[in-house]
C-alpha cells in the first residue's frame, strides 16, 4: 500500500473525514478546557538574592 500526503485513504474517504472529525473534536476540547480551566496562583513566596554585581549601575 502507498500511502501519500494529498490522499492518506484513497481507498476508503469516510476512514479519512472520521479522523479530520476526531482531530477537530480533540483539538476544540483541549481549547475548551484550557479557556475554562481555573488555575490556582502560586501559595509558595520566592525570595531570591540577587548580587550588587549583578544589578546594573
Amino acid at each position: 500500500m502507498v500511502f501519500s500526503l494529498r490522499h492518506p485513504f484513497p481507498e476508503d474517504p469516510t476512514l479519512g473525514r472520521l479522523l479530520l472529525i476526531v482531530l477537530l473534536v480533540v483539538l476544540l476540547g483541549g481549547v475548551a478546557f484550557l479557556v475554562t480551566w481555573d488555575v490556582p496562583p502560586p501559595t509558595k513566596q520566592v525570595e531570591t538574592v540577587i548580587p550588587d554585581e549583578r544589578l546594573p549601575r
